[in-house]
């Protein structure tokens, strides 16, 4: 193998390298002192992981619902860009608010993940998907359709306030959401 095609595999393998996100361990363990000052915040872990993408990472955009997902739906068929959409649907056990169509189109749309203070349902077809989501669990019952909720809102899940355009961590291990973008 020649120099060039060296230099050209390993600058490949940089970049995919630099695509993967960051282990929410490692993130804790780097940046101490953001912890100290509330800078980066460690969601209480209550979510349950579904799809096939168990670690997604990216700025926040968030919608506050409740048994509703007609804002969600909004959200989702535009653009994601690589954000994590942070629901707060109030916690509620109720019904679901996402299924595995809305997921589906969340993947083809670019989102990078989405956490849910609330049910899903479709949960086979869900985990079918190259996305991930985290959510409370969840419910067979359609959501209702009424348009009701508030977009890029402050929004309280788990214990943590979550801002639009802050960052959010999510693997195997735990959530994270910090005030900037994270490094190790």
């Amino acid at each position: 193998m020649g120099l060039a095609a060296r230099a050209s595999e390993l600058s490949g393998l940089k970049a995919n390298m630099a695509a993967l996100p960051l282990a929410t361990a490692d993130l804790c363990d780097s940046n101490a002192d953001l912890i100290i000052k509330t800078d980066l915040r460690v969601l209480q872990p209550v979510f349950r992981i579904y799809g096939k993408r168990k670690t997604f990472a990216g700025p926040v955009v968030t919608l506050k619902t409740f048994e509703d997902n007609i804002l969600l739906r909004e959200f989702i068929k535009g653009k994601g860009h690589g954000r994590v959409l942070v629901v707060d649907g109030g916690g509620s056990m109720r019904c679901a608010v996402m299924g595995g169509n809305l997921t589906k189109v969340a993947q083809k749309n670019g989102w990078a993940g989405v956490v849910i203070n609330g049910c899903i349902r479709d949960v086979d077809e869900i985990n079918e998907c190259d996305f991930g989501v985290r959510a409370l669990n969840s419910n067979p019952i359609k959501p209702n359709k009424k348009g009701v909720g508030e977009k890029h809102v402050p929004v309280t899940i788990a214990g943590t306030i979550i801002k639009d355009g802050e960052w959010l961590y999510a693997d195997s291990d735990g959530i994270l959401v910090s005030r900037s973008e994270l490094t190790v």
